[in-house]
């Protein structure tokens, strides 16, 4: 029987063009992405030991409990991550690429004999699943992963420009779900000034339709989307948009896709 819902802090890795493959070099993808987290993990500090990671397929659920430190998850945990990928992308072709999209949310979540459950998973989920993401990472050639956060973990974590991690190298973007709900988010390319793909301060984008799977990326361009008008790094307030396209849904409860067509400034 399921235990009591606590805080949770959860990331999710997504391998890029994962089902296009053939099934002996989805078996070898596999073990290089348990290899290159369980490195990351260990050297970055990570209570490995404290922390469940679910195999997902073509990626990993990952959760740790509220006493480990988000600093750790988007600092030197991304950092490693990326590290390890840059050392694999020097051995392997480019039918082996491995490259990830890695979101990171927050919230209560709860335990039952066959895994982990609630709103907080399922919203992680669809950051990565996220058009928006995808057509990031298409538009970051030299790119080994891309990584998101919700707006809740911009705001208490990333903003505040903790050692190792770099406010400024952050972009918001929202999108919206099959629901109907709108997801804020800030994305961030490793090794990248800025999140290439989404379109400067102002400016609206008609692309991005289409529909992608979990093993691919197809439409054009993502828009950038500023939560609701939020102020940014700077101090100025960014002029937002929807982005145009589809958005995967929850992984758990079996959503499909959405279709988004709303595009217009949000005010302050």
């Amino acid at each position: 029987m399921a235990g009591h819902a606590t805080h949770r802090w959860i990331v999710v890795l997504d391998i890029e063009n994962f089902s296009v493959r053939t099934d002996p070099l989805q078996r070898s993808v596999r073990a290089a992405m348990y290899e290159t987290l369980k490195s990351a993990m260990e050297r970055s500090g990570l209570p490995v030991e404290d922390i469940v990671c679910e195999d997902r397929g073509d990626g990993v659920l990952m959760i740790a409990p509220g006493t480990v430190s988000p600093i750790l998850l988007a600092g030197p945990f991304i950092r490693e991550f990326d590290d390890e990928l840059a050392q694999k992308s020097a051995m392997f072709s480019e039918a082996h690429a491995l490259r990830f999209r890695v979101s990171l949310h927050q919230g209560l979540a709860v335990r039952d004999a066959e895994g982990w459950s609630g709103d907080a998973v399922n919203t992680a989920c669809r950051l990565v699943d996220a058009q928006p993401l995808r057509d990031v990472l298409v538009s970051a050639p030299s790119a080994r992963m891309v990584f998101i956060v919700s707006d809740e973990t911009y705001r208490g974590v990333i903003r505040h420009g903790h050692r190792g991690i770099d406010p400024a190298a952050y972009l918001p973007m929202r999108f919206a779900t099959k629901h109907g709900e709108v997801v804020h988010s800030w994305i961030t390319v490793p090794g990248y000034p800025a999140p290439p793909g989404l379109p400067a301060a102002g400016e609206n984008d008609d692309g991005g339709k289409g529909e992608g799977d979990s093993g691919g990326e197809r439409g054009g361009p993502a828009a950038s989307a500023g939560p609701g008008g939020q102020q940014t790094p700077g101090g100025a307030y960014r002029p937002v948009t929807f982005h145009t396209g589809t958005v995967q849904g929850d992984q758990f409860a079996g959503d499909k896709t959405v279709n988004v067509n709303t595009t217009g400034p949000v005010r302050p």
